[in-house]
């Protein structure tokens, strides 16, 4: 079979793959929502710790999504400096960029027991509603109300996670980080922990439909950074709205150095294990351009 025959099957076989686990993904979310679900929290002492099941439970369909993905063919990935999630029981709010769609799927897979914010559709959707609301989750309400209630929530010792940018990142543009996050982080006085997200070839990005597969396919690399005390924001005499701007452009400033370095990396990978004929070639071309 001629390569570019093969590179078609393979993106055709990606394209079938992705839509089965999907398919998979909602009619496995319907089931659970149904049975495992309601058990879970019925068999539960109290509400707490039916959050607690529920949250691991969804966890450990997260991952196997993940994992599932990966089987077939769709995606790879990586997992960087993991070893720092383990703080994450102590309450920190983690924030992320968001290049793709499953991108949640990989931080709540990583995270056995993590507070979210869900959008308003999920808590009108009768199969879903209850094993959200009964996840602990957070309505996606009004600035004021969800700032208040992702308070209470850190405050609690509960962790959080956040996605600064509010959507998708769309590809080629600047990140447009709201205040949101910053301000959920100085009104609880947490450290942050963030991560960061890169995907080459990207995939599931925001203006990109699902059967749009790329080249190959989506390698995923998930690196833990280190945390960002809120406490260095919080200064006397500073108002929060000025605090709060100043940390979310260190969230933009973390984000674009992050994914410079892992891109720099990625480059710098690819190009020592390139045959020794393309490096000869590659050397010659830099050689002329430079007369």
């Amino acid at each position: 079979m001629s390569s570019p025959v093969r590179h078609k099957m393979n993106r055709l076989w990606r394209v079938f793959a992705t839509g089965y686990c999907f398919v998979f993904f909602g009619l496995a979310g319907i089931v659970l929502s149904a049975t495992v679900f309601p058990f879970l929290r019925a068999t539960s002492r109290d509400a707490d710790e039916g959050r607690v099941r529920i949250q691991r439970a969804m966890s450990g369909v997260f991952e196997f999504f993940f994992r599932m993905m990966r089987f077939v063919g769709v995606i790879s990935y990586e997992l960087r400096g993991t070893e720092k999630l383990s703080e994450v029981a102590a309450g920190k709010l983690i924030v992320a960029n968001h290049p793709t769609l499953i991108d949640v799927v990989f931080l709540v897979g990583l995270l056995p027991t993590v507070d979210c914010i869900v959008k308003d559709g999920l808590w009108r959707n009768p199969f879903l509603r209850w094993p959200v609301l009964w996840a602990g989750y957070i309505p996606n309400s009004t600035a004021e109300q969800l700032v208040e209630s992702c308070a209470q929530t850190l405050k609690s010792g509960r962790s959080l996670l956040v996605f600064p940018e509010g959507t998708r990142t769309v590809p080629g543009q600047p990140f447009a980080m709201r205040r949101g996050a910053a301000q959920i982080a100085l009104a609880a006085k947490v450290d942050i922990l963030p991560i960061t997200i890169s995907c080459d070839p990207l995939m599931l990005a925001k203006t990109q439909a699902w059967h749009e597969a790329p080249r190959g396919p989506g390698h995923f690399i998930i690196s833990v950074g280190d945390a960002i005390p809120a406490s260095e924001y919080l200064v006397e005499d500073v108002p929060h709205s000025l605090a709060a701007r100043a940390l979310t452009r260190r969230f933009e400033s973390y984000f674009v150095d992050s994914l410079a370095a892992l891109q720099k990396a990625a480059a710098t990978q690819v190009s020592d294990s390139a045959p020794q004929s393309e490096k000869n070639v590659h050397a010659k071309a830099l050689a002329n351009s430079s007369l």
